[in-house]
């Protein structure tokens, strides 16, 4: 039997929905740091199942660092205009676009494996899984520009 105040815990710190959530504990005896390992390594399968589905709603995101001499723009596709209109959907194109105003990427390829700058346990493109196993679509970044001021 699932531990009640263990599935609110998992589906608050993960944000994926409360049926995964349960399966997870369920199958790992209510172990909150293996149910969000098994919950990781589905996201990687269903992002692997998903990524081949046409993206062509989402948005473009910018970033103006405070100094206002470094700025971004990423372009963050999605399935459906729904996810893309989500609150969570729109601060994770912020946070990518923060990313590549940050630390400089060639391009989207270098952006997906650096470090996410808020979780060094965690890269760019494993956020962007995460995501997918979330909103349970297809989410790509396809585009990134980066400007600093004199360059």
């Amino acid at each position: 039997m699932v531990n009640i105040s263990k599935l609110k815990q998992l589906r608050e710190e993960t944000g994926i929905s409360f049926s995964l959530c349960k399966k997870a504990l369920e199958e790992t005896k209510n172990n909150v740091e293996e149910a969000k390992k098994k919950l990781q390594e589905w996201g990687i399968e269903k992002a692997s199942e998903k990524s081949s589905r046409i993206t062509s709603q989402g948005g473009i995101f910018s970033y103006v660092h405070h100094n206002k001499k470094i700025a971004s723009l990423v372009e963050l596709q999605s399935e459906t205009d729904f996810v893309s209109g989500n609150a969570e959907f729109q601060k994770l194109g912020v946070e990518i676009a923060m990313q590549v105003a940050t630390f400089r990427a060639a391009d989207v390829e270098e952006l997906m494996k650096q470090e996410y700058i808020r979780d060094a346990g965690k890269t760019i493109e494993q956020l962007v899984k995460d995501a997918v196993l979330k909103f349970g679509e297809n989410i790509k970044v396809s585009r990134i520009a980066r400007w600093q001021l004199g360059e």
